[in-house]
């Protein structure tokens, strides 16, 4: 903390913002207002922190909290409609289904078996990472899956004409795109210590761990963010194919 890093911070976000406007990609804006939101928001969250990591009660309505924020943001991406159209709280409800379905068993797992502490401060952290990875993987598929069912859908309704049910006739189509949505977290996971080193095994190390320790924290977090990532894109492949999550889906 102290004027050196705010500096960095504020040449950074300038370095961001000018490469998103010279790119042509026009996200110098979106750039800045992101830099500003984040700000903000680690500043609120680390008083909060303060306050409710010495309850596991709190530190669980945290948790909540962080679920109903992710599938906001999912529920956003996956069928490009914003919270202020109608049928917001539908859809959200609906896209915290695969992101509960991917972090939840994940985040029971680890707390059961003792891998991980039932304190706050270890809980919120652990939470929050396969939330977010589970937010990710469902923002990511529900987005490959509007796009591919728009542009093939004349092949979803000729499988539908041939007497396909409607989640077979979907299936078929979306669940190449579906899988793309894994790759991000399986190259994290192929390339880790070779090309980079996540947070939670710098994480460890700064807070006095050993390489040892922090080796093993990382590829907890690496294996249970596959498992709960692959298990939300399961989910929201097959709510898209029952209809469940994208307005349009042909019958």
């Amino acid at each position: 903390m102290g004027p050196r890093l705010a500096a960095v911070l504020v040449v950074l976000a300038v370095l961001a913002a000018v490469v998103g406007r010279l790119s042509g990609l026009a996200q110098d804006r979106p750039v800045v207002v992101a830099v500003v939101r984040a700000t903000v928001q680690l500043a609120v969250v680390s008083a909060v922190l303060l306050a409710v990591v010495g309850s596991l009660w709190l530190s669980a309505a945290f948790v909540l909290l962080m679920v109903v924020v992710a599938a906001a943001t999912a529920a956003g991406r996956a069928t490009g409609l914003p919270l202020r159209a109608p049928g917001a709280p539908g859809r959200v409800a609906t896209a915290a289904l695969p992101v509960l379905a991917g972090a939840a068993p994940v985040v029971a797992l680890v707390l059961v078996s003792g891998a991980v502490p039932l304190r706050g401060e270890a809980v919120i952290p652990i939470a929050g990472i396969l939330i977010g990875g589970a937010m990710t993987a469902t923002s990511l598929a529900g987005r490959r899956l509007r796009e591919e069912l728009t542009g093939r859908r004349g092949e979803v309704e000729a499988a539908l004409a041939l007497g396909l049910l409607r989640r077979d006739a979907v299936l078929e189509v979306v669940r190449p795109a579906a899988a793309g949505a894994l790759l991000p977290a399986l190259d994290q996971t192929r390339t880790v210590g070779l090309v980079t080193l996540p947070g939670a095994f710098v994480g460890v190390l700064l807070g006095g761990g050993s390489p040892l320790e922090a080796g093993a924290a990382q590829l907890l977090v690496l294996v249970g963010l596959l498992a709960a990532q692959g298990t939300a894109v399961w989910a929201v492949t097959e709510l898209v194919a029952g209809g469940h999550v994208l307005p349009d889906v042909p019958r």
